[in-house]
């Protein structure tokens, strides 16, 4: 498979193109002023020549509740099952509650055609169940968000000035972020992130610019160093923003790109034993995704807003899970994919009003698979996408196999406090496929296995607050309730049954 990977690149030119949407999802405050960190401001205060640098460390703490669904040893499998038949008891349990800690130091250098930055990063989870069978007597080890060490989470060179030459190159360890992190972002809202080691070539004119990115994700391995599988898992694209077409970018965003994930089926011979269970032995795949986004500019339109996202997934894949064994990985058959995601957005803001208040509706679609059996997936794939933005604050759900029906309301009582309160509804696009969690896992035993007649998952209600109480310092509140609908009911009624289930959170930050 690695022999198309050349063939790919040189298609990410001609390739294209897809439509994505929305405006930011999760509506919290920004500081009164842009704030480069506190000792970024106490240098620069001091010595104007030291806006070169950067140099910083941002901490964070959450406190975590999850209640009656998912976040446990016993695994999505048994999300909102009143029973839960094991006789260990670490692993008869779908409650949990734990804490997550996590520092960020940071050390940068700006000149005039370059720019080297370095950042670490050491997080722990403590208290945390979400360990399994396999990995119970090393649970510092396989935990999700725990990665005890000082890793490196940043590295990278970046060469190049675009307001005197139009072509940049950043080189190295970076993060990858682009539209509204559907298909790919930073992942910052888990404990450990997400980074690429990464080749990216930019070019920029009065017309349109271009990410030209090649590299491959890196992996969390808690006690050893943090590495990308380059030689066996690799991820291409191509970022269009185009500037200047007339009658539409004037008052639009206008966005396209092109994604390739190559991973061949030698990886499964790699050492994936330091790796939490739901991010290693990825499937065999040569998956190609299209993509166009449209989004409207602030105030372009009055008061109102709008969104939109579509994309297209091609190629071929094995229908092997996040989770899988490794040899489930190396023999699993490849099916065509062809599968498809859209979303639509629409908001109103009153800006009369000292309040601000937005109501916003958005539609969220992934196309799942009728038939397992007829050699064509066309389930959905999230690549890696920041999933927690955007389909519910509780994520119990990706952008696979889903109708989410959306409604935000957000206000600001004051200028340093944001509350939104969101509704979701949420059915599977087909009954035929599964209903996937947050790292893609299909929920495929304790009754799920067998499914409903329903597609109605259930109802999903989320109320988030976020406050500045000083320009350092954001603190942020989290309360999700979960109401089952028909599906997850029928799912599990023999097996004791359904129950609604909650989750809170609790997150200090500080950018020193």
């Amino acid at each position: 498979m690695t022999t198309h990977r050349t063939r790919r690149l040189a298609a990410l030119v001609t390739g294209l193109v897809a439509l994505c949407s929305a405006l930011p999802a999760q509506y919290l405050p920004t500081p009164p002023r842009p704030y480069p960190g506190y000792l970024n401001d106490m240098l620069r205060s001091k010595d104007p020549y030291a806006a070169q640098w950067d140099v910083g460390v941002n901490l964070r703490g959450r406190m975590e509740a999850k209640n009656d669904a998912g976040f446990t040893s016993a695994g999505s499998n048994w999300d909102f099952a009143s029973n839960i038949p094991n006789p260990d008891p670490d692993l008869a349990d779908n409650n949990n509650t734990y804490f997550l800690t996590r520092a960020m130091p940071r050390v940068g250098y700006t000149d005039q055609w370059f720019q080297v930055f370095v950042e670490g990063r050491t997080s722990s989870s403590i208290d945390d169940e979400r360990d399994n069978a396999a990995t119970k007597l090393t649970r510092d080890r396989a935990l999700p968000e725990n990665d005890n060490d000082l890793n490196l989470h940043q590295g990278y060179v970046f060469i190049g000035n675009h307001k005197e030459f139009p072509v940049s190159l950043k080189l190295g360890r970076q993060e990858l972020v682009y539209g509204d992190q559907r298909q790919v972002g930073h992942f910052r809202w888990n404990n450990n992130a997400r980074t690429f080691d990464a080749a990216k070539l930019r070019y920029q004119n009065a017309l349109f610019g271009v990410d030209a990115f090649t590299g491959g994700l890196v992996y969390n391995d808690n006690h050893n160093f943090n590495q990308s599988h380059l030689d066996t898992d690799a991820f291409s694209g191509l970022y269009f923003n185009f500037v200047n077409i007339p009658g539409v970018t004037a008052k639009n965003i206008v966005e396209a790109y092109y994604y390739n994930r190559d991973v061949d089926r030698d990886s499964a011979t790699e050492d994936w034993s330091g790796i939490a269970a739901p991010f290693r032995n990825p499937a065999v795949q040569d998956l190609d995704v299209v993509g166009l986004r449209l989004k409207s500019k602030p105030g372009a339109y009055g008061p109102w807003d709008f969104g939109i996202e579509l994309m297209h997934q091609f190629g071929d894949r094995a229908l092997t899970g996040p989770a899988a064994t490794p040899a489930n990985v190396a023999g699993a058959a490849l099916s065509e994919q062809d599968a498809y995601a859209a979303v639509l957005q629409l908001g109103h803001t009153w800006t009369e009003s000292a309040l601000q208040p937005r109501l916003a509706f958005i539609y969220s679609y992934a196309s799942g698979d009728g038939d397992a059996g007829d050699g064509t997936s066309e389930t959905f794939q999230n690549l890696f996408a920041t999933t927690h933005l955007h389909y519910g604050y509780a994520d119990f759900s990706s952008l696979q196999n889903l109708h989410d029906f959306r409604t935000a309301f957000t206000f600001k009582p004051r200028t340093n406090l944001t509350v939104a309160v969101e509704h979701h509804f949420q059915f599977l696009a087909d009954s035929a496929d599964l209903w996937y969690n947050v790292a893609g896992v299909g929920r495929s035993a304790g009754g799920y296995a067998t499914r409903g007649t329903s597609n109605e998952l259930g109802q999903e209600v989320d109320l988030v607050v976020g406050w500045y109480p000083a320009i350092h310092t954001h603190v942020e509140l989290g309360v999700s309730h979960y109401f089952t609908g028909d599906y997850i009911e029928q799912s599990l009624s023999d097996n004791g049954g359904a129950k609604d289930a909650s989750y809170v959170y609790l997150q200090l930050t500080v950018n020193l």
